[in-house]
């Protein structure tokens, strides 16, 4: 059945009807397509459009789909144009006339932005409960690991210590960060399109306030032209959720560093390694890598849908329905992403001692090293370039400066003394650094129960 066919004399060709219907993908809206009827009809009793017994039978026919939907006794069938034709035919198939007045006062172009907002209100609840879950497993590592010191890097450098809590801790704000924008993004987001009708409002005496409030919206959008022509909301979702893309593909590439043979900070578990079919001694890290090899497909749906909106004049057109198969994906995507993501690092074993030799060997104390000699009063552009010479030294002797004697030391400044050791050491170094935010122990402590209150209120 289609909901238009009265103007027309002739049949729509079978590749036009194919190439214009949306049922193969917009089926996903049955509940909310439901839903939103239901709240419609029960606003339209109230005003008077409808009767009672009107409304208590389009209201069980429509939960009577609902329900033979989901039990599998009724298939959405592709004979159809779009959901919407789909269960207005189904409604009239089982209770008649009644059925038939399911759509008063309302077009497909409100009712499909609807459906959008409420799937994709939905969806962010998911999204979001996602990354609190990769929220908590960072805060669990990072609670265990506040003294497993690591070189941090700039440039990939090795450049001074940090521990393993305060590198997962910059992921922890990262994350933190997106769930504020979907937060954010939600509340723009939650206004209610039905009753708009195709563009200009309706002659029907509705209550716009009534729907919205029956499904949980903060109010009515406020311009008819504006409500059934915003995609601003999926455009803003495709964004951020490009971000958590962004947050896990960098957390991807330097787990899959880690885990070479070259670093070994990290191994990850078999149950989310791969091995190969000719070389019987790889494990490969598949699952990072197959992460951030999607964060590109998400990419590809914002700027997807950025390029068809850009030149659409108000209000509907045709264009729109590219928004669903695109935000469905990433949002498909961006889920599995975050949810294999989270059990990759919670199973993933630490190689805490190569963590501290490598930021020894890497020279990560050269800083505190100058340090000590400026608490000694020897000016800082003086001590770098003492222990510049330093470093040589031990990169010609092939050891770190803990290992270096201190008759070295002494022949390059005789302000060293045995302290110098204890100054250098990688505990020293890291808990010297105790401002807010820094890797210091007590830092870190402060910073972990801001996070573990956050967790709780949120």
């Amino acid at each position: 059945m289609k909901l238009w066919g009265g103007r027309f004399t002739k049949e729509t060709d079978q590749l036009v009807h194919n190439f214009n219907a949306s049922i193969s993908f917009d089926q996903k809206f049955y509940k909310q397509d439901i839903l939103g009827s239901i709240a419609h009809v029960t606003m339209l009793e109230k005003q008077g459009i409808l009767t009672t017994d009107e409304r208590d039978q389009i209201i069980a026919g429509c939960k009577g789909i609902l329900e033979d939907i989901e039990n599998g006794t009724l298939a959405i069938t592709e004979e159809h144009e779009d959901i919407h034709s789909f269960v207005e035919a189904n409604l009239i198939e089982r209770i008649g006339e009644p059925g038939k007045k399911l759509h008063t006062g309302r077009s497909r172009n409100d009712q499909v932005a609807l459906d959008m907002k409420l799937f994709t209100r939905d969806e962010i609840v998911a999204i979001n409960d996602l990354l609190k879950e990769l929220l908590v497993t960072i805060h669990n590592i990072m609670k265990a690991h506040t003294t497993t010191y690591m070189p941090g890097f700039t440039h990939l450098q090795k450049a001074q210590p940090v521990t393993l809590a305060h590198h997962f801790g910059a992921y922890f704000e990262m994350f933190r960060r997106d769930r504020s924008r979907l937060r954010d993004i939600y509340d723009r987001m939650n206004y209610c399109p039905l009753g708009a009708g195709a563009l200009a409002g309706t002659t029907y005496p509705l209550d716009r306030e009534e729907t919205a409030s029956f499904l949980n919206f903060d109010g009515p959008t406020l311009n008819s032209m504006d409500s059934v022509s915003d995609r601003d909301y999926l455009i803003e979702l495709l964004s951020a959720m490009s971000m958590i893309m962004m947050h896990l593909s960098r957390f991807c590439e330097e787990i899959i560093v880690w885990n070479s043979n070259e670093y070994q900070f990290v191994e990850i578990d078999d149950s989310y390694s791969t091995g190969s079919s000719i070389m019987p001694q790889k494990k490969n890290p598949d699952i990072a890598e197959l992460v951030r090899g999607k964060t590109g497909r998400v990419y590809g749906a914002l700027l997807s849908l950025l390029t068809t909106m850009k030149g659409l004049p108000l209000a509907y057109n045709k264009d729109m329905q590219e928004d669903k198969e695109l935000t469905f994906d990433a949002i498909d995507t961006v889920k599995g992403c975050l949810s294999l993501f989270t059990g990759m690092i919670a199973t993933m074993r630490f190689h805490t001692e190569h963590m501290e030799a490598s930021a020894k060997n890497g020279f990560t104390n050269a800083t505190d090293a100058a340090d000590y000699l400026v608490n000694h009063g020897v000016p800082f552009r003086d001590a770098h370039g003492i222990i510049g010479q330093l470093v040589l030294t031990c990169i010609e002797k092939d050891i770190s400066l803990d290992e270096l004697p201190l008759s070295e030391y002494k022949k390059i400044s005789p302000v060293f003394e045995e302290d110098i050791y204890e100054a250098i050491s990688m505990k020293t170094c890291v808990d010297r650094r105790n401002t807010i935010g820094a890797p210091g122990e007590q830092a870190m402590k402060q910073v972990i129960a801001m996070n573990e209150t956050y967790l709780k209120e949120s």
